[in-house]
């Protein structure tokens, strides 16, 4: 086992302390379905094979689900009857996909496994897997979630669910409530190191002018470069899109160093190397990768821990996309 590891096994394992207090564990399948890591593991290589972008999907799939009110599979659950208000209908979850790949290996680990494993906890670990294969840390998580069994809300989402103006300020309180340190949030921000942004999110940062005429913190040839690719007034500025970073496919530290560039492509990117209380972690993880890997190890698993159901709250559902 090399340091990093060492490193990240031993922040995970203190803060494991107060996950389990919560209702999750380590070891929480240990009797009731041992293999299930091993059967999600399994089950996406082929997805990720044929679909390169999926990493990114389920990673986004997870932090949406687990910022509304806390991991509990709700946003996985199709509209109907009974759902009219599903998740999926908020404006800010636009562009969510992958949300099937959890039903298949929902149904994967149900053959193994009947009715053991929550559709919640599949989904941490899509993500955490997610994360792994495209050359990023591996993340042990604790497990034990319930999934919700009341109908999801688009409304609650669209309030819980940041915003792509969200500044630094906002950031740094919407992790606090997650028990996040400021150099967690930052590194939780760098999960855009992956998968892309949608025109329709960079629209108003590009009509926003400082004195001077230019998007504030941003290089002026990769500002040309975004109008040309993000008109204003354009007809398809839902549909089109421009990479979060070069290698973007790839779980890295490209991110900060872009940033500190002026190449970031929301406004809170660059807000970041300005503002004095998270300029030195910015820095630091450009910098740094294995350090980036370990805080932003340690930030996946506060996030997909809070807020949790566990123990008698909740249910494990049968099928992921319908309510019980």
């Amino acid at each position: 086992m090399d340091l990093r590891a060492i490193v990240v096994g031993i922040s995970l394992f203190v803060f494991s302390i107060g996950a389990e207090g919560q209702g999750l564990s380590y070891n929480f399948y240990e009797n009731s379905c041992p293999q299930v890591e091993a059967i999600v593991r399994a089950a996406l290589q082929p997805i990720f094979l044929t679909d390169p972008t999926a990493p990114a999907a389920l990673l986004r799939l997870m932090f949406h689900d687990c910022q509304v009110q806390g991991c509990d599979a709700s946003i996985l659950v199709d509209p109907n009857e009974k759902t009219v208000s599903s998740e999926m209908a908020a404006g800010k979850n636009f562009g969510i996909r992958k949300r099937e790949s959890i039903n298949i290996l929902k149904a994967m680990v149900e053959l193994e496994c009947p009715q053991q494993v929550s559709c919640s906890d599949i989904l941490v670990l899509a993500a955490r897997e997610a994360v792994a294969a495209s050359g990023g840390p591996e993340i042990k998580v604790p497990l034990g979630r319930r999934d919700s069994s009341v109908p999801p809300n688009y409304k609650l989402a669209d309030s819980l669910l940041p915003s792509a103006a969200i500044g630094v300020d906002g950031m740094l309180q919407l992790f606090a409530k997650k028990g996040m340190t400021v150099e967690e949030s930052v590194a939780i921000m760098g999960a855009h190191t992956l998968g892309v942004t949608h025109c329709l999110n960079i629209l108003n940062r590009l009509s926003g002018l400082d004195q001077g005429g230019r998007v504030e913190g941003m290089a002026p040839m990769f500002e040309a470069f975004l109008r040309i690719n993000c008109p204003q007034g354009s007809l398809t500025s839902n549909a089109s899109f421009v990479l979060n970073d070069p290698t973007t496919l790839t779980f890295d530290n490209h991110y900060y160093n872009n940033v500190i560039r002026g190449h970031g492509v929301l406004g809170v990117d660059a807000e970041m190397v300005m503002d004095p209380r998270t300029a030195l972690a910015v820095k630091r993880f450009a910098a740094d990768q294995d350090g980036f890997f370990q805080a932003f190890s340690s930030a996946f698993v506060k996030l997909s821990s809070s807020s949790v159901l566990s123990g008698n709250q909740g249910v494990v559902r049968k099928i992921c996309n319908a309510l019980d």
